[in-house]
């Protein structure tokens, strides 16, 4: 532990854990000097003299008063502040006991100019950016100088930049400090930036470097067109070669400080090709000391190589956990399938690990949670490998027909990647082996598929009573077993459960192909298809949006408690329930829908997410927006009636236009034949979920009371910490230990708290870091419109409301729910929408299904769709073209 008393430390001294003392430049200076790179000599005024100043001249208190006037504040507000803030330390002095090491540091520098950068506490980490928010003095000469320099650096910490960027991000204030590195001035003759990986592809085998004559702050400050390279260590190539203008030139000028030269466009190289490798295998050294790509500041005096700082990328989606190194693999996101596109925590991975483990035993593999190679860990989110089935021939073919109903967006990144030759797309053999495995998990599917579409009657029993079985299998287990073993009852979920509901669901589904197909002979299109999926029976999400309804129903029959349910804060109201405090009539009626349905919530595919039983404030919010409704007509039951008329119209209509062509009888009957099997199996598409879900819930409770015991002996701090344990973790657990794990869960809520903030997520990644993000989305005028994917039939006009978190939706009854995603927990507020504008989704997707069964017009694919519309703003939604008008 370094002395508390230490204001100054040289590089040599600093250690990795001295970031709090040294800042982020300072600490990864010290780790580089003691690698034993290039790095210009000097030391770092830590934090402690920073602290020092503050509290000689009372500043610290007052700092944090007036920069919190800045959340929320405009650019002209925060620039105020800071100008105050930083007017306040610019007229204080160095105390005494710091300013004479100062000096004394400073003559023990030579008489070359010095350059004097700041070094924040929260500055260069590997979870964010603060470049260029704070200060950097170059070609400083002379005490007093240096000393001015040190406390426009401290004062640099309250920059408007850095105040504004801390609040966005929430980092409290209270938490930043300020160190200051002090370093020999390196005189370049050319300089620059360098990546260790492209910054703009995410591939981790390229390196970018960009060079200009002179300092590089010219380049920084973009003010010089500079050359640029790329290069593939790994193949020996400058992969592309631009030379830049490089008019403009920065220098030191003699006495201190620099010059802006202006000169004539010079296309002559600043480097050799035998310093651009040189360069580029530097910074991978680099890049292998921390292990994450570095963004490096470098510069040259003739031959002679300085690194000058490394920051890490801040930009780029980490890359899959533990893969394999011999070839391209390829992943999409869990997100785009599920809808949730937050981070997992450890035991909700270890849960879907066991899911997709389970479903590998009816392929005939034997593979343990941790063997699986189906799901992989990145940005803690999951990412599923598609490798195996790009590369096999008919699996190439496959992937777009499935995305294009899942996540329409993945399908031109999909076709990119395909171009690829390191992809080897539909390259693969067609094995026997392979054939065998498949048709031991599809025909006795397809035969019972078949089945089900010959003899419908008394088939969904059957479906039925083989997901009670289970459930009643999982509470038996939980009555008498561990926890642990409680918990590999999720293997078992879909090994039971897909041979018998996936039958069912395609006895729905293949009657809509048919259908849709027959609708666009007849009409030119398939809405009328579509339109039949209105109103679909059996379908476990439309039951429980209805349930809710009904709830809000019998609330509204007492006028004392609707009044309190309307004028109470959801929050309060949700805090009360918990407490059994609401009124006698509201706790039972809203108790009776949570023992249904409770073990629902946001992100439930994720074990570890709080249910409504949890956190009911979303249900709170959902019911006090089905109290507003007062037009009969705008009631859900009565919009779920309407949907199931205009199926039967849809048939009806249909069945006209077929009598009229040749066979035109028969064709009507073998409609009518279709569309009850469609109506009759269709709704099972969300059981299989709902089913694991439910499962999730009596599990879950256990593992709750288990952490409130491993709490209470002080092995958790908390009782709900146990989800942010590995099953591995779980199993290992003693009698004896204590907090020992307390540590490792904080560092992993630290790394969930963070990814929480990442506002755009991949929808395919490759094990080389490149990542593709857009979706559908582009404009067709680029004032008024935009077109995604249409998922669900009609136009509506109305009001956005943008959502991000559906526990603070706030949606009035009509507006259009725009937002990045849905699971089934959101579908409550289907309802009440207008219309829906989805990011990521499909036709086959959740919001899409319920979309369409509730008549809401819906387009999804929608890239950055939460970020592209406002709430307030009025636009029309066309969820047969998929054209999205800007009114």
């Amino acid at each position: 532990m370094t002395n508390s008393n230490t204001f100054i430390l040289p590089f040599t001294e600093i250690r990795a854990t001295d970031l709090p003392l040294v800042g982020g430049k300072g600490a990864n200076l010290g780790e580089m000097t003691k690698g034993g790179f290039p790095v210009p000599g000097g030391f770092v005024v830590t934090t402690h003299a920073y602290w020092e100043f503050l509290q000689h001249h009372q500043l610290a208190d007052w700092v944090l008063t007036h920069s919190a006037k800045g959340n929320g504040a405009s650019p002209e507000e925060l620039a105020a502040i800071s100008t105050e803030i930083r007017a306040r330390f610019a007229a204080g002095e160095i105390p005494e006991n710091v300013l004479a090491l100062l000096k004394a540091a400073y003559q023990g520098m030579s008489d070359t100019p010095i350059a004097v950068r700041s070094s924040a506490t929260t500055e260069d980490l590997p979870e964010m950016s603060f470049a260029g928010q704070q200060d950097t003095f170059l070609n400083i000469v002379g005490e007093t100088a240096f000393l001015e320099a040190v406390v426009a650096c401290w004062s640099s910490l309250w920059t408007a930049r850095a105040i504004g960027y801390r609040f966005r991000n929430q980092i409290p204030q209270q938490s930043a400090a300020l160190a200051v590195v002090v370093q020999d001035m390196v005189p370049a003759e050319c300089s620059g930036v360098l990546f260790t990986a492209n910054p703009l592809t995410g591939k981790r085998s390229e390196t970018v470097i960009d060079a200009t004559w002179g300092l590089g702050e010219a380049l920084v400050s973009g003010q010089v067109e500079p050359d640029h390279y790329v290069v593939d260590l790994a193949k020996k190539q400058i992969i592309s070669s631009q030379q830049g203008e490089k008019a403009v030139v920065i220098r030191g000028k003699e006495g201190g400080g620099v010059e802006t030269q202006q000169g004539e466009p010079d296309d002559t190289p600043a480097l050799r090709e035998a310093q651009i490798f040189a360069l580029a295998e530097e910074g991978q050294k680099i890049a292998a000391l921390y292990n994450v790509p570095q963004d490096i500041e470098w510069a040259f005096v003739e031959d002679e190589l300085f690194i000058l700082q490394s920051r890490p990328v801040t930009s780029l989606f980490p890359v899959p956990e533990n893969l394999p190194d011999d070839h391209l693999m390829a992943f999409f996101s869990f997100a785009s399938v599920q809808g949730y596109t937050g981070p997992i925590t450890p035991l909700g991975m270890d849960a879907l690990r066991l899911i997709i483990a389970g479903l590998g035993t009816l392929l005939g593999y034997d593979y343990s949670y941790q063997e699986q190679k189906v799901l992989y860990n990145a940005g803690e989110r999951l990412w599923v490998n598609m490798t195996g089935l790009m590369r096999h021939p008919l699996g190439a073919k496959m992937l777009p027909k499935v995305f294009s109903m899942i996540d329409p967006g993945l399908v031109t990144s999909l076709e990119e990647t395909y171009q690829l030759p390191e992809a080897e797309a539909g390259q693969g053999k067609l094995r026997l082996k392979t054939f065998g495995r498949i048709a031991k998990l599809v025909f006795p599917i397809w035969a019972r598929a078949a089945r089900n579409l010959l003899a419908p009657k008394g088939q969904l029993d059957v479906i039925q009573s083989t997901l009670t079985s289970y459930l009643d299998d999982v509470r038996e287990k939980a009555e008498n077993d561990s926890p642990t073993e409680l918990f590999r009852m999720i293997y078992f979920g879909f090994v039971r459960i897909v041979p018998a509901v996936i039958p069912g669901m395609l006895a729905g589904y293949l009657p809509l192909i048919i259908l849709t197909r027959i609708a666009k002979r007849l009409t030119g299109n398939g809405d009328l298809a579509l339109e039949i999926t209105r109103g679909l029976p059996h379908n476990v999400t439309t039951e429980m949006d209805l349930f809710l309804w009904h709830t809000a129903s019998r609330l509204s029959s007492e006028l004392q408690v609707r009044a309190y349910m309307l004028e109470t804060p959801a929050e309060e109201l949700a805090a009360s329930y918990i407490n059994s405090a609401l009124p006698p009539h509201a706790q039972e009626t809203i108790a009776q829908f949570m023992q249904r349905y409770g073990m629902r919530g946001v992100g439930e595919i994720d074990f570890g997410q709080p249910s409504w039983r949890d956190t009911p404030t979303q249900i709170m919010q959902t019911l006090q927006s089905y109290l507003k409704i007062e037009d009969p007509a705008l009631a859900p039951d009565a919009v779920f009636k309407r949907g199931e008329e205009s199926a039967a119209a849809a048939v009806a209509e249909l069945q006209a236009l077929a009598r009229k062509t040749f066979g035109g009888r028969i064709k009507a009957r073998f409609i009518g034949k279709l569309a009850h099997r469609l109506r009759s199996f269709a709704g099972l598409r969300e059981s299989p979920k709902f089913t694991i879900v439910q499962a999730f819930g009596i599990i879950r409770k256990e593992m709750q009371t288990y952490g409130k015991n491993l709490a209470e002996r002080g092995v958790l701090a908390h009782p709900d910490d146990i989800f942010f344990l590995t099953l591995a973790d779980l199993e290992s657990i003693s009698e004896t230990m204590g907090g020992s794990l307390q540590p490792v869960i904080a560092e992993r809520k630290e790394n969930q708290n963070r990814e929480k903030l990442r506002r755009q997520l991949p929808r395919l990644l490759l094990s080389d870091g490149r990542a593709f993000y857009e979706g559908l989305g582009g404009s067709v005028d680029a004032d008024t419109a935009l077109v995604g994917a249409p998922v669900s039939p009609g136009v509506v006009e109305g009001r956005v409301r943008v959502v991000v978190d559906p526990h603070n939706a706030n949606l009035q009854p009509g507006e259009i729910l725009v937002c990045a995603g849905t699971d089934p927990a959101w579908t409550p507020l289907f309802l009440a929408a207008g219309g829906l504008v989805m990011e990521v989704g499909g036709m086959m997707t959740h919001g899409a299904i319920v979309a369409r069964e509730y008549g809401i017009p819906a387009v999804v694919g929608v890239t950055q769709a939460p970020t592209r519309f406002t709430t307030g703003q009025r636009i029309r939604v066309d969820g047969s073209s998929g054209i999205i008008e800007v009114l």
